[in-house]
């Protein structure tokens, strides 16, 4: 217990404000890479890696294997190579963020708007897309949260007015200017309407049973899969209403379900994480299972 006591001691007494820094680089790496990374196809991935890691470790050190030993030796450089082609939709996306990320974010809460203006938002944007499912009028709103989407904003029509109901039924009132492209709703304000949004290259929406989803469900995926942004279709054939986020896509929500799910989702994104939303965040990195995607 001396001998343990005395080197705990010792391994403090090392300690110094250039150890600190390192620890918190090292720290802020993976912490940025996980937070890229959640949500994600490549998260799967990366725990089949840390699973196929462990057993290979496992296996050479405690069996002598000598030619599983040379295969392992040999094929680790090619999967080195191998790792930012697999990740690249990963890497690129979280480039994208930091060449997005404010200084003045790092350091301060984002509190743009109430929770009183999220409320009258979420609720104005849920009673739009019932009104229009009812009505068969199709539809696609994104919800801006951490990603910025000025680049997809300046494409369209400036709007700059205050989120309601009537004023989104009208916009995507059918055979109107503003009916084609995606509306864009920053804070509490629709910014623009008939914005264009990249399509995603996922073929997932090829492989549905009732082959209902078109251009709306793609450029949905697509803003998702390129930002952190929330997406709403509503079909115009079926009148079912999607939700998009982080690269999936849930269809036939209720109405009931969406207004929660939308809030939940909004109010994610308008604070920088402290100590106990980090620990929230790691958690639920482990308890991913009770996400479900509907394909």
């Amino acid at each position: 217990m001396g001998n343990l006591i005395s080197e705990v001691l010792f391994l403090f007494q090392r300690v110094n404000w250039i150890t600190l820094l390192d620890l918190a680089l090292v720290t802020g790496i993976f912490y940025t890479l996980l937070i890229t990374m959640r949500d994600t196809q490549a998260m799967v991935l990366l725990r089949g890696i840390i699973f196929l890691v462990i057993i290979v470790l496992l296996l050479t050190s405690v069996l002598n294997l000598p030619a599983f030993s040379w295969l392992i030796k040999t094929a680790l450089p090619a999967l080195l190579f191998a790792i930012p082609v697999i990740f690249t939709p990963e890497i690129r996306r979280g480039l994208t963020r930091l060449g997005q990320v404010h200084i003045g974010s790092i350091f301060l809460f984002s509190s743009p708007i109430s929770n009183e203006a999220v409320e009258k938002m979420v609720n104005e944007v849920v009673k739009a897309c019932a009104n229009m499912a009812s009505l068969h009028y199709g539809a696609l709103i994104v919800i801006e949260r951490r990603d910025n989407l000025r680049q997809f904003i300046t494409n369209g029509v400036h709007i700059g007015a205050q989120v309601s109901a009537e004023l989104l039924m009208q916009v995507f009132y059918p055979n109107t200017p503003l009916h084609d492209g995606a509306a864009i709703i920053v804070n509490d304000r629709l910014e623009a309407a008939a914005c264009v949004l990249p399509l995603s290259p996922s073929r997932s929406l090829n492989r549905t049973p009732d082959r209902q989803m078109g251009l709306r469900h793609r450029a949905a995926l697509g803003i998702c899969e390129a930002s952190d942004a929330i997406a709403l279709v509503v079909s115009e054939e079926t009148g079912q209403i999607s939700l998009g986020h982080n690269g999936r896509l849930i269809r036939r929500i209720s109405v009931e379900k969406l207004n929660n799910v939308l809030t939940a989702f909004y109010r994610q994104a308008r604070l920088i994480p402290t100590s106990a939303s980090v620990r929230m965040r790691i958690h639920q990195w482990f308890q991913r299972g009770y996400r479900t995607e509907i394909k």
